[in-house]
């Protein structure tokens, strides 16, 4: 992993989080584990910005949650994405591309491709 990681821009924790729950419902140890595979570990989100982004995607019906038990054999809150919470994803990623389009153009800069 890089000595230092990459900060988040405000607002894409959500788009990230919708992301990883796409894959599959996870518990939030999950989602963190798939941010950062996903981002070859430049992002790392710490549990005090997770959880409280998690309850917040919960209560505008993006995600919902139940009780489970985990690979560990430890209680844990599982989450998976609503239709609702598809929808925005769909939404969110349109948007964070046209931002992202707009950044690279000021910056001059053609964007690498994945």
């Amino acid at each position: 992993m890089p000595a230092e990681t990459l900060e988040l821009l405000r607002g894409t924790l959500d788009l990230l989080i919708l992301r990883a729950l796409k894959v599959e419902s996870t518990h939030g140890y999950g989602v963190l584990r798939w941010i950062e595979r996903a981002t070859g570990d430049e992002l790392r989100i710490e549990e005090g910005s997770l959880y409280p982004a998690l309850y917040r995607l919960e209560k505008r019906g993006w995600i919902t949650s139940e009780w489970g038990v985990s690979e560990n054999n430890r209680r844990a809150r599982f989450y998976q994405l609503t239709r609702k919470g598809r929808a925005q994803l769909e939404t969110e990623v349109d948007e964070f591309v046209r931002f992202a389009r707009a950044v690279f153009r000021a910056l001059d800069v053609t964007p690498v491709s994945a």
